[in-house]
C-alpha cells in the first residue's frame, strides 16, 4: 500500500481528474497498427498460459468482427473487471519473467485503436466471467464505466471457449472497415489481416516453434495455422552464429548473439525472399530485441551503425528481461526501446565483429572476382583515396583479336574497351546487387563467344608453361567455365593428351 503523503501546509490539493469521454478517445490514438495491437493481445493470452490462440476474422458479413480464443486460465469477474480497467497494474511493480504485459494498458489500448466495442468473456471454474468497453457508451455517461451482460448467448464464438479459457471480441471496426462495408474495404482488410500474419509469425516465433524452455504455443486465424519465423535462418547449415555474449546490468543478464545469414547463393529463392521480409534485407538488418522472449524491435542498429549492403546480412538477437523494462523505456505497445547507456557501450564494443561475418560473405565473393589469377577480365583499381573497376587490356582475348593490327587500331580497341570501362554502371550495380541480389546475374555467352574465350585463354596458359592440372585448376576459379564445367570438359578431353605427353 502507498503510504500518504504528509500534510503540506504550502498548497491545498485540488482533484482534477480527466473527463472519461475525452481521454478514452485520447487512448485510440496511441500509435498501434493492426498487427502490433493482435499482437498485444496475444501476449495476454500467452501470460495466461495458453496453448492454443485462436483468431477469428468475420470479413463479411453487415458487421465485421475479429475475436480472440485462448484456452489459458482464465479469469474470475473480480479478475476481469481488474483487467479491463486502464492502468490495470503498476509499471514499477516486478513481474514474474514469463509475463509479456507492461502497464496493464494492452488489452484497452491495443483494442480501443481497432474498434469501438471491447467485449471479454472469460470461464474459470466452470464460473463465466463478462465485461464490455463501448465507446459510445463512456461517451454518453462520460465515466469509466463498463458493462456486464446479464445474457452472454447472442456473444459470437462464445460457445467455443472451453473449460477455461479467455475471449476477446472486436466489434464496430471504425479503425478497419467503414460502417458500410463496401467490396473494396473488406478486401483491404483481409489484405491487412493477412500481413499480421508474418507478422505474428516472426514476433512470436519463438513460442510457434516451442523453444527450449518456453511453452509451445499454437496460434490460427480462420484455421489457418501459423509457422514459427526465424529470422536468423539458425539451422542452415550456412548460417554463422557467433559466441553468446552475455552483459550484466543492474544485477540481471542481457544475452547476445550475432548471426550472419546465407548468402543468396547458398539459399533457395523461396528461403532468400522469405528471410528478406517485406523491407529486404537491408532494412531488416540489425539488433532484434527480445523481451521475455517475445520481439519487441527489429531492424536498428540503434544509431550505432548505418544500414549498408554489405553489412546487409549481419542480425544480431538480444534477449532483455522484463526486470529491465524502465531502464529500456519500453513503451506501451511493446515495440519502442532505448538501449542502456552501459548496454550501448558494451554493443559499440563488439560490433565491428558483428559485422566482419556479413562482410566477409561479400568480401570473400568478391576476392574470387579480383584475386591474383593468370587471366583477370576485370581488374580492381585502388588509387588516390578511390577504387574502380576497369577491363584487362592485356587479357587473351584482348591480345588475340589485337594481334596482327596496325597500331592505330589496336589504340582504337584499347580506346573502346577504356570506355566502356568509364561506363560501368556503378549506381545501378550498387542498388541491383543490394536489393535483389539473387537476380543479378552474368550475361550469358554464345557458343562462338565461349569457344573464343576458352581458346585464348588455355593458349595463353600453355604459352605461360602451366600444367593441364593446373590449368583445370585455374579454369574451375574462372567464369564463364566455372559455371559451364561439362563444356568445358569436353574441350579439354581431346586436347589433354597432348598436352600430358609435353610435360
Amino acid at each position: 500500500m502507498t503510504t500518504p503523503p504528509s500534510v503540506d501546509q504550502s498548497f491545498r490539493p485540488e482533484r482534477v481528474a480527466p473527463h472519461a469521454s475525452f481521454l478514452i478517445e485520447s487512448m485510440r490514438d496511441i500509435g498501434y497498427s493492426l498487427e502490433s495491437a493482435l499482437a498485444d493481445i496475444v501476449d495476454n493470452s500467452i501470460a495466461a498460459g495458453a496453448t492454443e490462440i485462436r483468431l477469428f476474422a468475420d470479413t463479411t458479413s453487415p458487421s465485421p468482427r475479429i475475436a480472440f480464443l485462448d484456452n489459458g486460465h482464465g479469469m474470475t469477474q473480480d479478475e476481469l473487471l481488474t483487467a479491463m480497467r486502464a492502468g490495470a497494474k503498476n509499471p514499477l511493480d516486478s513481474r514474474p519473467p514469463d509475463d509479456l504485459g507492461r502497464f496493464g494498458l494492452g488489452l484497452k489500448t491495443a483494442s480501443f485503436s481497432q474498434c469501438r466495442r471491447l467485449t471479454v468473456m472469460s470461464k474459470q471454474d466452470e464460473q463465466i466471467a463478462v465485461a464490455c468497453w463501448d465507446l459510445d457508451y463512456v461517451a454518453a455517461v462520460n465515466d469509466w464505466i463498463v458493462q456486464v451482460p446479464f445474457d452472454t448467448a447472442d456473444i459470437p464464438w462464445s460457445d467455443d471457449i472451453g473449460s477455461t479459457g479467455t475471449l476477446v471480441l472486436w466489434e464496430q471496426l471504425d479503425r478497419l472497415i467503414e460502417t458500410e462495408p463496401t467490396d473494396d474495404s473488406r478486401k483491404h482488410l483481409t489484405l491487412q489481416l493477412d500481413a499480421a500474419i508474418d507478422h505474428l509469425e516472426l514476433v512470436f516465433h519463438r513460442f510457434l516453434a516451442g523453444e527450449r524452455g518456453l511453452q509451445k504455443v499454437s496460434i490460427s486465424i480462420n484455421g489457418r495455422s501459423l509457422n514459427s519465423f526465424d529470422p536468423f535462418h539458425a539451422s542452415h547449415p550456412a548460417t554463422m552464429a557467433s559466441p553468446l555474449e552475455q552483459i550484466r546490468f543492474k544485477n540481471h543478464t542481457i544475452q547476445v548473439r550475432a548471426f550472419t545469414l546465407p548468402h543468396h547463393s547458398k539459399v533457395t529463392s523461396n528461403e532468400w525472399e522469405r528471410h528478406a521480409g517485406r523491407a529486404g534485407y537491408i532494412r531488416n538488418q540489425g539488433f532484434y530485441v527480445y523481451r521475455a522472449k517475445r520481439l519487441i524491435i527489429h531492424g536498428t542498429w540503434f544509431g550505432l551503425a548505418r544500414l549498408t549492403p554489405i553489412t546487409q546480412l549481419a542480425r544480431v538477437r538480444i534477449d532483455m528481461p522484463n526486470q529491465l523494462d524502465k531502464e529500456w523505456q519500453i513503451d506501451v505497445r511493446k515495440s519502442s526501446a532505448q538501449l542502456p547507456r552501459h548496454v550501448r557501450d558494451r554493443l559499440r564494443q563488439i560490433i565491428d565483429h558483428v559485422f566482419s561475418g556479413s562482410k566477409n560473405v561479400y568480401t570473400s565473393k568478391g576476392h574470387r572476382l579480383v584475386s591474383p589469377n593468370p587471366v583477370p577480365v576485370w581488374r580492381r583499381v585502388q588509387a588516390k583515396g578511390t577504387i574502380r573497376y576497369e577491363i584487362n587490356a592485356d587479357h587473351p582475348l584482348v591480345l588475340n583479336a589485337t594481334k596482327g593490327l596496325r597500331p592505330e587500331d589496336t589504340k582504337k580497341i584499347r580506346g573502346l574497351l577504356e570506355f566502356v570501362s568509364a561506363g560501368l554502371p556503378v549506381d545501378a550495380l550498387f542498388a541491383d546487387v543490394g536489393t535483389q541480389p539473387d537476380q543479378v546475374a552474368n550475361s550469358v555467352l554464345s557458343d562462338d563467344a565461349f569457344h573464343l574465350a576458352f581458346d585464348a585463354t588455355y593458349s595463353h596458359l600453355r604459352s605461360h608453361k602451366f600444367s593441364a592440372d593446373e590449368i583445370r585448376t585455374v579454369l574451375k576459379a574462372l567464369e564463364p567455365f566455372r559455371s559451364h564445367w561439362q563444356a568445358v570438359e569436353q574441350l579439354l578431353q581431346p586436347i589433354e593428351p597432348e598436352a600430358n605427353e609435353n610435360e
